[in-house]
């Protein structure tokens, strides 16, 4: 048998292993994303405190590996467009909803509502028809959106405040989706893209907030400031981006999607333990409807 056969057949275990184990630290950074946002929303920090921190520490961590960008990034205004509606836009606004809503509700409604959201924008964005098998595995996204409300809906959680966050929430959602979608039409290459996104981000909001926007950071502990500064500049910023790509890589781009599904559920689990949230049995439903959605989406679709 040949030598380098044999080597290769050994070595796709390994390969497998550690596809799973990046997408496996992207689920984790990003449900512990939505905790982490939660928690400094229920502290004195406000949306803008938390946006800064993130965009902050980001920038700095990425400024030694920026030198290198090209002139020509800093006068492209898709880039521009990519920065502002990815990093600063999307950032406020998911802030502001995780300061009223539950983590779980962010959960179903930022990630477990991307397939849902890219597949409508990319059809009228890009003129992308979905196929037959895709709206079909769409269906239960929308049912478990519908369990998240219905509490609401039926009158026996009435609560404005959670209202306004869940529309902030489903908001962030459809940025964040408009931006993959763009990010798609114009096919950046992801480390430029990353790089840039902070720190152009960061040269606009930083300038806003400081002079303009209402300001939390004094009224909590350092150890909150570090905690939402390095974990929120460094996990989701940096390191999910990297486990992500090397995820996809190995794994190819459905499996990953499959596992990202997991992001909804840990989240809402861990929110009870760890932020004492309630776990409606509506709210389960919601959970298990999204993450079943987002597998069948994830899918390839059958020829």
């Amino acid at each position: 048998m040949n030598p380098s056969f044999e080597n290769a057949t050994a070595r796709r275990p390994a390969a497998a292993l550690q596809g799973y184990l990046a997408a496996l630290g992207t689920v984790a950074i990003w449900a512990g994303f939505i905790l982490i946002s939660r928690l400094g929303g229920k502290s004195a920090l406000t949306g803008w405190d938390i946006a800064a921190l993130r965009l902050g520490v980001g920038s700095l961590v990425l400024l030694p590996f920026s030198f290198s960008l090209p002139r020509s990034v800093w006068t492209d205004l898709k880039l521009w467009i990519l920065a502002l509606s990815g990093g600063a836009v999307f950032l406020v606004t998911i802030y502001a909803g995780l300061k009223l809503s539950p983590a779980a509700h962010g959960g179903i409604l930022v990630p477990g509502m991307q397939p849902f959201l890219v597949t409508l924008l990319a059809w009228v964005v890009l003129g992308t028809r979905p196929p037959r098998q895709r709206i079909i595995a769409l269906l239960p996204i929308f049912a478990g959106v519908v369990c998240v409300a219905m509490p609401t809906m039926t009158g026996l959680q009435p609560d404005l405040s959670t209202l306004t966050g869940d529309a902030l929430l489903l908001s962030a959602s459809a940025i964040w989706a408009l931006y993959s979608v763009l990010a798609k039409r114009w096919a950046y290459d992801p480390w430029v893209l990353t790089r840039f996104l902070a720190l152009a981000s960061c040269l606009v909001y930083m300038p806003i907030y400081l002079v303009f926007c209402p300001k939390g950071i004094f009224d909590v502990p350092f150890s909150m400031l570090a905690l939402q500064g390095l974990y929120q500049g460094i996990g989701p910023t940096v390191l999910a981006m990297l486990f992500f790509l090397r995820a996809v890589a190995i794994l190819g781009a459905e499996r990953t999607g499959a596992l990202i599904s997991l992001v909804p559920i840990l989240a809402g689990l861990g929110a009870v333990p760890l932020l004492d949230e309630p776990l409606s049995i509506w709210l389960v439903a919601g959970l298990l409807f999204v993450s079943i959605g987002a597998i069948l989406a994830a899918r390839p679709i059958r020829a």
